[in-house]
């Protein structure tokens, strides 16, 4: 696996010590060679800057809108639109979402899917799936 794409929306803007765990952990596996896109179904515009800001800041290499790519999760033209983002293949992607519906439709495009539910837990399967180490 050399992608990881990230929900935006019930995953990355949870409470400011998740997110600050989130950006610690997306920098190891950014450091460690793994391509990071935010996959969301916001319709874009204004109000999306705050997800852009993840881009903008050099968190993740790729925000993906569905407002503005014209698909939403689970359809897998969005899921592509976020692997071609990274130059990767579907099938060398792992999706993360906190929406059981669209890691099912991940997993059926080909991705390894994973639910979240809580930081850690997501914490600990990222970094077995991606051999990283570290407290996050």
């Amino acid at each position: 696996m050399r992608g990881l794409i990230v929900d935006y929306v019930g995953v990355l803007d949870g409470p400011d010590e998740d997110v600050k765990r989130w950006q610690t952990l997306l920098s190891a596996a950014k450091a460690n060679g793994v391509d990071l896109a935010i996959l969301s179904n916001d319709p874009g515009g204004p109000a999306a800057e705050p997800i852009r800001e993840w881009e903008y800041k050099g968190l993740v290499d790729a925000v993906i809108l569905s407002g503005e790519v014209g698909a939403e999760k689970p359809d897998r033209a969005a899921f592509q639109a976020a692997a071609d983002a990274l130059e990767l293949p579907l099938s060398d992607c792992v999706m993360i979402d906190d929406n059981i519906l669209n890691v099912r439709a991940a997993v059926e495009n080909g991705m390894v899917g994973m639910l979240y539910t809580v930081f850690d837990r997501t914490s600990v399967e990222i970094q077995a799936v991606f051999d990283l180490e570290g407290e996050f």
